[in-house]
């Protein structure tokens, strides 16, 4: 199907499935700031709370002709910005106004953080006894560790996740992304949903409690289970434990990682180098022996992809069904012509008066289609306009910004 025929039915009056869902976003760094880039690309009206004049996440590199950071404007994209100082007495009576206004409160402070600044969750509950509060952190709300600080890599590294990362005879390697940030984000959002769900069938709101660890665990191919049972997973870096050839090989302009899931695929592969007779040689007839014989396999596939290009290798082996792909750089991505027709990239105004290409929606929806609408607000741009929509009025405002509030 192509694009046009994905969209017949979308409807042009809604920013996306989830319009009409407020949410505000307490946060800091990336964790909770994703979940709420995900509820607002699908189309919530998200309110980050963040303290006035707030330099977080403007750190280089910086979108060409602007002094926008790319960190700022990837997750903060959709939303709106209001500045209180929680710390302040006057800013806690606005925000709980807000929160009576709201269906999702989204935290990753320190676990009693919130709770120190009356605001957390029973202090929420009280002016919204539905409200769904999320909170994200690095060990949990409660457990031995539950007060110790968390960062990405910390949870990459007592997860178990980053023992496996890296060449099979090197060091244990944290992921180029925020990888554990990312996913609790995402168990964030989802952990939202989850809980409106709930709230519309019974008028109940929670508390959602998500870790980095626990997230990084739950996505993590069930290693844990064979940690637990004495079957620790091994390294493989850039190869696979159950199946071979599988790996990154060498072409005359760069590499390409070449997967053979099946054993009709490695006939096909073994014909295709040249080696036909390796197709049901011993040694090489099946995965099972393929495994025992995994050096000589991956020197034979090897040879053959050192003399072409990543090009040539990828499409003859496309077009005989087995998957291979030229390990590309990011920027190599964004100029993909696949990339491009998903929307992976879309052109979006910023507050500087410019526009950038900024990362698109991962899901696609056929009805309630989704779009990066706007980049991230200057910090505090919306707050006049928010407060006065909740009742404060140009004097009330004059008032908190006196009091260090706004």
């Amino acid at each position: 199907m192509d694009r046009d025929e994905f969209y017949r039915s979308a409807r042009a009056d809604l920013d996306g499935p989830l319009h009409g869902i407020r949410v505000l976003e307490v946060s800091k760094v990336w964790s909770a700031p994703m979940a709420a880039c995900v509820l607002a690309d699908l189309g919530c009206d998200v309110i980050r709370v963040e303290l006035p004049g707030n330099r977080e996440g403007m750190m280089p590199p910086f979108l060409p002709g602007t002094r926008l950071s790319w960190f700022r404007e990837t997750v903060h994209r959709n939303k709106r910005s209001v500045g209180l100082d929680l710390r302040v007495p006057a800013a806690r009576e606005v925000f709980l106004t807000l929160v009576a206004t709201s269906d999702v409160l989204i935290e990753n402070y320190k676990p009693g953080t919130l709770d120190r600044w009356s605001v957390g969750y029973q202090a929420c509950r009280a002016v919204r006894p539905d409200i769904v509060f999320v909170s994200i952190s690095g060990w949990g709300q409660y457990g031995p560790a539950a007060d110790r600080g968390g960062y990405d890599p910390i949870a990459q590294a007592a997860s178990g996740w980053m023992s496996l990362n890296g060449d099979r005879n090197g060091e244990p390697m944290k992921a180029p992304t925020f990888l554990a940030d990312d996913l609790a984000g995402l168990h964030g959002a989802i952990g939202a949903l989850a809980a409106l769900r709930h709230r519309d069938m019974t008028g109940e709101g929670q508390h959602v409690d998500v870790s980095m660890l626990d997230a990084l665990l739950f996505q993590s191919a069930g290693y844990l289970t064979l940690g637990a049972v004495g079957l620790p997973p091994q390294r493989w870096g850039n190869q696979t434990d159950f199946l071979v050839p599988t790996g990154m090989f060498g072409c005359t302009d760069g590499n390409v990682y070449l997967v053979v899931a099946l054993d009709k695929h490695w006939r096909v592969l073994a014909e295709l180098i040249g080696r036909p007779q390796l197709a049901r040689a011993d040694g090489f007839a099946t995965n099972e022996q393929r495994r025992a014989n995994r050096d000589a396999v991956h020197m034979v596939v090897a040879r053959w992809c050192a003399g072409h290009s990543a090009r040539h290798v990828v499409d003859t082996l496309a077009a005989r069904g087995v998957t291979a792909e030229r390990v590309r750089t990011f920027a190599e991505a964004a100029g993909d012509e696949h990339v491009l027709a998903r929307d992976m990239l879309v052109d979006t105004p910023l507050s500087a008066g410019t526009s950038a290409p900024l990362t698109g929606a991962a899901v696609k929806f056929s009805r309630t289609s989704t779009s990066v609408r706007h980049g991230a607000p200057s910090p505090g741009a919306d707050t006049g306009e928010l407060l006065r929509e909740i009742g404060f009025d140009e004097r009330e405002q004059r008032r908190l910004r006196d009091q260090g509030a706004i």
